[in-house]
């Protein structure tokens, strides 16, 4: 692993040690119109490595440039299923210092209603300087 790598992988161990009802977590990053996940995530595997930003949850909150908390995703017609436990998700985008999105941090929850203001605000703070460590790497 790289350092960028390893800034990394420590911040998604940080989120998850935040709360138990995080039961996923992971840190996708935008790439040629493209979502790609970070190859270290914590939870059970997913088929989305990779999800288009006109796809899904983490698509809307790419293309909405917010944070999007979904308390029960089998009522929102943008889910894309990961897991069938999966019951709340928390998209949070992570911007460069013009605002422009870098990714996202991306949180499900095997509990309905997983996530409030704290959850945001937490998470908020968190992308904020994930997003300065990205802009000055590249």
């Amino acid at each position: 692993m790289n350092n960028m790598e390893n800034i990394l992988k420590e911040y998604i161990d940080k989120i998850k040690s935040h709360s138990e009802k995080y039961h996923w977590v992971g840190i996708y990053l935008y790439k040629d119109g493209v979502l790609e996940l970070f190859p270290y995530y914590i939870g059970r595997p997913t088929p989305h490595t990779k999800i288009p930003i006109d796809k899904g949850i983490c698509g809307a909150a790419f293309r909405e440039n917010k944070t999007l908390i979904v308390n029960d995703v089998s009522k929102d017609e943008r889910y894309l299923a990961c897991s069938i436990w999966t019951k709340s998700e928390i998209v949070v985008p992570i911007r460069d210092e013009n605002g422009n999105v870098l990714g996202e941090i991306d949180i499900d929850s095997d509990y309905l209603n997983a996530f409030d203001e704290s959850d945001k605000e937490f998470l908020e703070s968190i992308a904020k300087e994930i997003g300065k460590i990205l802009s000055n790497s590249s």
